[in-house]
């Protein structure tokens, strides 16, 4: 997890009321960034700056929405969405991992993440986009049906199959660095040359359990054996979700790899999935990317 973030002038988007908000933000985050939550003390002193956080946050967001309507800005609804994504889906989930830990460092480090994660891309690209020297990553077409259809599939999948109470953290993942984590790419094709990608990051806390919960495998190996193990229990997973997205068994595996970090990060930037998730499976986070691509 990064230790500061530092504001550039590169951020500012030229609109007066918006930059002020973001430089603010940034001190706010940057301040959450330097505590430690190891004393009681600091824990409060977080808790604190969190609320703040989320305060300012949503007073941004009504400044930010009236100035796009004031412009007739196009891409409002999406943009909105996003800002209702974080303020309706992913803070809440946050608060609810660091309230079950009691602030623990590593809920800490996965609201901090994110959050440090989201800031950073949505002002880069969401917020540029309004001034028209970028576009926007996300279209207005992925639908909240397709969606919520492929959150509801893994949710089941994983509380069914893991036992486990598996919640939404966000349906608009932005490739936010979330804990240390493995990463995995799927290509699918059919006779008519049509492809459907899935890209997975799961934290490898959750790795671990998951295949010691199911197939009492302790993953304390690397090397080939054990990269099979992995590949073949992340194939189980998307076969059993995959009818939510279009995965027909018409469809057949072309290839997949495993990616670094800096490989991910460029796939969800660069290739707009349809649908990218993140959720929290107890014992670690993990996301779910789609892209469908026509011949």
């Amino acid at each position: 997890m990064v230790s500061e973030v530092k504001w550039d002038d590169r951020f500012n988007i030229g609109v007066e009321v918006v930059d002020r908000a973001h430089r603010r933000l940034f001190a706010i985050v940057n301040k959450l960034l330097a505590m430690n939550t190891d004393t009681e003390k600091n824990r409060h002193a977080c808790k604190e700056g969190i609320k703040f956080f989320k305060n300012y946050a949503v007073k941004h967001f009504s400044e930010e929405e009236a100035y796009m309507k004031s412009i007739n800005y196009k891409g409002y609804l999406m943009h909105k969405q996003l800002h209702d994504n974080l303020w309706e889906i992913t803070l809440p989930a946050l608060e609810r991992d660091l309230e079950t830990s009691s602030y623990s460092l590593e809920s800490v480090r996965h609201f901090l993440s994110v959050c440090v994660g989201w800031l950073g891309g949505h002002i880069m690209i969401e917020d540029r986009a309004i001034t028209g020297r970028i576009q926007s990553r996300w279209s207005s077409s992925n639908g909240e049906m397709g969606i919520e259809a492929l959150e509801k599939a893994v949710i089941q999948y994983r509380n069914s199959v893991f036992e486990e109470n598996t919640q939404i953290v966000s349906r608009h993942f932005n490739g936010e660095e979330f804990g240390k984590s493995l990463y995995y790419r799927l290509v699918y094709s059919n006779e008519e040359g049509q492809k459907i990608q899935v890209t997975l990051g799961f934290e490898e806390r959750l790795i671990r359990h998951s295949l010691k919960a199911k197939a009492g495998i302790q993953m304390t190996q690397t090397g080939k054996i054990m990269a099979d193990t992995v590949r073949e229990f992340l194939q189980l997973f998307v076969k059993c979700v995959g009818e939510s997205f279009g995965l027909s068994d018409e469809y057949e595996l072309e290839k997949d790899n495993f990616l670094n970090r800096q490989q991910f990060s460029k796939i969800l930037a660069t290739e707009k999935p349809e649908y990218s998730l993140l959720f929290d499976g107890v014992y670690g986070y993990f996301s779910f990317s789609v892209k469908k691509d026509d011949a």
